[in-house]
């Protein structure tokens, strides 16, 4: 078990040690569908045992069950694990279909409380503002963050979705250790803004869905494949004609895993991995899973090689996606910048 644990890497100037790959929480509660809780408790374990110490949740997940769902494995292994949760996307529970953005100071102060309570740990090590409400200064949001570091609720602060200009006025208040956003073969708009203000300031990088959203494992090919209650149902690129031709981009990603004796997501993972040497910046994935063995597939990425005439392959399939990552961009940075 040692020789299969992965690399470990600085999460940002300053930010804790983590291993190279994390591990989002979500699909365990919510958003993918039905999940088996016994076998998802397994995958955590797993994933530690592996190497994997950054483990990513949000208080909007499952409204607020991820966060009490993977309480009990965090306290478990508390000197182990870096913690991330967020606040900033509010969905009402008497009608959960209806979300809007709160980065206010007092909306922020509630919400760590309700993370710690339903964590049940005294403090976060990565506290994200998941989502950016634009009427508010991204300046006031991240002094009520640090008000919390110095409160000792906080360890680390992260963004999530901002533009590389946010980022810079949110760094200039006090220091961010990570900034998540979408980022894979299928999804490279941060690639203009973001990764030059991460790179400039020693932030690290934590891109979320490096998989697709499952789309890039060929796990699915449409919408229609999905259950009912699977939210990728409402995304632009798995819907029509748009899933028809993205499914047809696949081809050079199997081509590649072909090679490698590796599987197509194997290799997603592996390109996204690689950024950080081409790139130099650290970059920490959080494929999510809710399963041991694609946590074992998705840790053995992390020692594939991908080579220069491999990456010219697979360089040109972002271009070709045809679709935007959601119906509304304007929840995303690409939408503001």
């Amino acid at each position: 078990m040692t020789d299969s644990r992965i690399a470990n890497v600085e999460l940002g100037t300053g930010g804790p040690e983590v291993g190279v790959q994390g591990l989002g929480c979500m699909g365990m509660s919510a958003a993918y569908g039905p999940t088996d809780a016994d076998e998802a408790r397994a995958t955590l374990e797993r994933a530690l045992e592996l190497g994997v110490t950054l483990f990513d949740t949000a208080d909007v997940y499952g409204l607020g069950e991820n966060e009490k769902f993977i309480s009990p494995f965090v306290r478990a292994h508390r000197d182990e694990v870096v913690l991330a949760t967020k606040f900033g996307i509010f969905r009402d529970p008497a009608d959960p279909t209806k979300r809007t953005i709160r980065n206010d100071t007092p909306y922020i102060r509630r919400a760590v409380e309700g993370s710690l309570r339903r964590l049940d740990v005294e403090v976060i090590d990565l506290y994200y503002m998941h989502r950016r409400d634009v009427n508010i200064p991204i300046e006031e949001t991240v002094a009520a963050m640090a008000e919390l570091v110095r409160e000792g609720k906080v360890k680390h602060l992260g963004l999530s979705e901002v533009t590389g200009g946010e980022l810079r006025a949110a760094h200039a208040v006090h220091p961010i250790a990570a900034v998540q956003s979408e980022w894979s073969l299928f999804s490279r708009d941060i690639e203009a803004g973001v990764v030059p203000a991460v790179r400039e300031l020693g932030v690290a990088l934590v891109p979320y869905s490096p998989l697709g959203r499952g789309f890039l494992t060929g796990s699915f090919v449409q919408a229609e494949d999905l259950t009912s209650d699977d939210f990728r149902r409402t995304m632009p690129r798995f819907t029509g004609d748009n899933a028809a031709a993205n499914a047809a981009l696949l081809e050079p990603v199997r081509a590649v895993a072909e090679a490698h004796g590796a599987s197509p997501g194997q290799i997603a993972l592996a390109w996204v991995q690689q950024q950080a040497s081409s790139l130099g910046l650290p970059v920490v994935p959080i494929p999510g899973t809710t399963r041991r063995s694609r946590v074992e597939e998705n840790t053995a990425a992390t020692r594939i090689v991908l080579t220069e005439d491999e990456l010219a392959v697979l360089e040109p399939i972002a271009s070709k996606v045809a679709g935007e990552r959601y119906a509304d961009m304007s929840f995303a940075s690409a939408g503001r910048e």
